[in-house]
């Protein structure tokens, strides 16, 4: 039941946030169509707003396409974990890929023991994509009304459903001190790198660090 309730909270949750995503690329001047492309296809927040903040910015394809890459480059990070646990072929193997994200793995990830945590990736990956593109069309379909997405809280959904899934995990004395390491990181990478290299920056020092363990 745990494993339900965890998938559902943060599937509404973060896709809930598809609302700002969809009103941010209509008033960055992406059509309706456009925006439901990018939610259906590249399904990857931070990567979204990246190429629809590049290109209302005034940049170029090129530029947004690279800074949506970057940011993706995680997911890769994601998929070498997850696989050796989901160990799917085929199809099934390319859907797998296509939510491995940073809430189906974190719910994954959250779980005790493997048939939950595979139960917990399906779950919140295909939640997530289902709300996150209704939310999507909603979000662009009235983004005249909205105004400011930033206005209605909706940029705090996703950083508050992570702290919720990684609050119960923070037992240990190496874990605390890993997320102090990894929020000192972060902080002094922000304003020196390009979006996207700090979150891969957090990401490498936690697998240096469980590698040494």
């Amino acid at each position: 039941m745990s494993v339900k309730r965890d998938s559902f909270s943060v599937s509404i949750t973060v896709g809930a946030y598809g609302v700002a995503f969809g009103a941010a690329a209509v008033a960055d001047h992406f059509t309706i169509l456009q925006a439901c492309l990018l939610s259906l296809l590249t399904f990857s927040g931070a990567s979204q707003f990246a190429v629809v903040g590049v290109v209302g910015a005034g940049g170029g394809a090129i530029n947004a396409i690279a800074t949506s890459t970057l940011l993706g480059t995680r997911n890769a990070l994601y998929g070498m974990r997850m696989a050796p646990l989901l160990k799917v072929q085929g199809w099934k193997r390319a859907a797998a890929a296509h939510v491995t994200i940073d809430e189906s793995t974190g719910v994954a990830l959250a779980q005790l023991h493997d048939d939950d945590a595979r139960q917990g990736f399906w779950r919140t990956g295909i939640g997530v994509f289902l709300f996150w593109n209704i939310f999507t069309l909603l979000g662009a379909i009235g983004a005249k009304a909205m105004g400011n997405p930033a206005a209605w809280g909706l940029d705090a959904a996703v950083p508050a459903a992570f702290l919720g899934l990684l609050w119960p995990r923070l037992k240990a004395r190496n874990t605390w001190a890993l997320m102090a390491a990894a929020i000192v990181l972060s902080l002094v990478l922000t304003p020196e790198l390009p979006a996207g290299l700090p979150i891969i920056s957090c990401a490498v020092l936690a697998i240096a660090i469980g590698w040494r363990e």
